[in-house]
């Protein structure tokens, strides 16, 4: 199949890599010319811009967009509809907030163009792994679209969620999860890593994937991680949020569906931010004033 592909980052060069040998013709743009040229031996056609990316393909055109979510995106949009045809497909494989992508389907309708949502999971291990890829829009996109899908993803590894803003609605969802998970073992490890015990963390990562009710590829990569660095010596304890998080706590309100553990996930990120906060110090003061605990002071 003939696909265009837009942004050439982490996720998008690789996703680039694990297509090709799957026998499809390939343009790809980037906003960055010196990342296309160091990629175009991989065998794919080098696009100097999104014209001259729309004039390389043929209609109707399939366009892979794979671009930070939020105002790139729209603008991304912006400069390609002039240039698309009646009938060619513009598909968001970002992280893009549901709602932004329902009526990005909603405008792009009216001018004959049609679009799809794609959720997609798998980092830097995509490549070689696949991807997990959770789709929103009209099914006869989606089974237009099913060979690239096929050699993206791993066996049963794509899933037409729904009509538009499904795949990234589930998508969120996704992040949510992985945020609790990832706080739920961050704590754990918290707790050996504070124990009188002399314990090989990379080995008890590597134990728990054994037949362990919690085993999972989490575990893997933390005993990687482990036996890199031990006690994460060279690592600080701030961690950013992608903003679906947000959007999952978001939802959860708006839905009157409780989600405690997401929530307090997300609010651990915000609180590794700043290690020295003023509520912190409030805590720390009043414990002092009525029970006359010790406080550290700077």
């Amino acid at each position: 199949m003939e696909l265009g592909f837009i942004g050439l980052g982490k996720m998008g060069a690789n996703m680039v890599k694990r297509l090709l040998p799957g026998k499809h013709t390939i343009v790809a743009y980037d906003h960055n010319p010196e990342i296309s040229r160091a990629l175009e031996g991989s065998g794919f056609q080098a696009a100097d811009s999104l014209a001259d990316l729309v004039q390389k393909l043929k209609k109707p055109r399939a366009i892979w967009m794979m671009v930070p979510a939020g105002d790139i995106v729209t603008d991304t949009i912006n400069q390609l509809l002039p240039l698309l045809s009646e009938g060619d497909l513009l598909i968001d494989g970002g992280n893009s907030f549901y709602k932004h992508s329902i009526e990005r389907a909603n405008q792009l309708r009216g001018k004959g163009i049609h679009f799809m949502d794609v959720g997609t999971s798998g980092g830097i291990w995509g490549l070689t792994e696949g991807y997990c890829m959770m789709i929103g829009g009209e099914y006869e996109d989606f089974h237009h679209l099913e060979p690239i899908l096929k050699t993206l993803a791993p066996p049963e590894g794509y899933l037409h969620c729904g009509p538009h803003g499904a795949g990234h609605f589930t998508k969120m969802i996704h992040n949510g999860i992985e945020y609790a998970m990832l706080q739920a073992y961050g704590e754990g490890f918290a707790l050996l890593e504070a124990s009188k015990f002399p314990v090989d963390m990379a080995q008890v990562s590597k134990l728990w994937n054994r037949g362990s009710v919690i085993r999972s590829w989490l575990l893997e990569l933390a005993e990687n991680a482990f036996e890199k660095d031990p006690r994460l010596t060279t690592f600080k304890g701030h961690v950013d949020d992608s903003g679906e998080g947000r959007w999952t706590v978001l939802e959860a309100v708006e839905s009157a569906v409780p989600a405690p553990t997401i929530a307090a996930s997300l609010f651990a990120r915000f609180s590794s931010r700043n290690p020295d906060a003023f509520s912190d110090k409030f805590i720390s003061a009043l414990r002092k004033e009525f029970g006359g605990h010790d406080a550290k002071r700077t």
